[in-house]
């Protein structure tokens, strides 16, 4: 399996890596577009779930996530994640890259704090954000830090700064 096919998504406050969401609503977007989010929701859950473990008490939770990204890739109105940090690592998934990602986790977990973190490595999208280098941070939709890995210090700042 390629780091590809695993996409992070929000599911409720959490960031969560899901195999093969891409794959699912390539083939669901013709033949569910118009059908009713009851069904589109219970069809997503009952795909996924066969390549990823969703807990029974949070199965909600999952199928309104897997129903708001359907919505986006259809390009229909869907309902906001919830408020929070919005963390963005840009990069092809080079090891700087990926350490940049890891250094983000462990530095959130002993500073207890809660993101969506989604590693952007498409050249296009890259693009998009008018970065010339990488790895490149961006939290809460400001740029932080190209071509580098921040220090731990900084990275413990800035999560700070934006959550306040």
């Amino acid at each position: 399996m390629s780091q590809e096919d695993v996409t992070q998504i929000r599911v409720e406050a959490h960031s969560v890596g899901i195999i093969g969401l891409s794959t699912v609503l390539k083939d669901m977007a013709e033949e569910y577009a118009d059908r009713p989010d009851e069904e589109v929701g219970e069809e997503l859950l009952k795909r996924l779930s066969r390549k990823n473990y969703i807990p029974s008490r949070v199965r909600e939770s999952y199928k309104k996530a897997f129903l708001r990204e359907f919505k986006k890739f259809l390009g229909k109105p869907y309902e906001e994640e919830p408020e929070g940090l919005e963390i963005k690592v840009l990069g092809p998934g080079c090891p700087e890259c990926d350490r940049l990602e890891q250094e983000l986790m462990a530095v959130m977990a002993e500073i207890n704090t809660t993101a969506g973190i989604e590693h952007v490595r498409d050249a296009k999208e890259i693009g998009k954000y008018g970065v010339f280098g990488t790895p490149a941070l961006i939290i809460n939709g400001e740029v932080k830090s190209v071509g580098r890995v921040p220090p731990r210090n900084k990275l413990i700042k800035w999560l700070n700064e934006a959550k306040s």
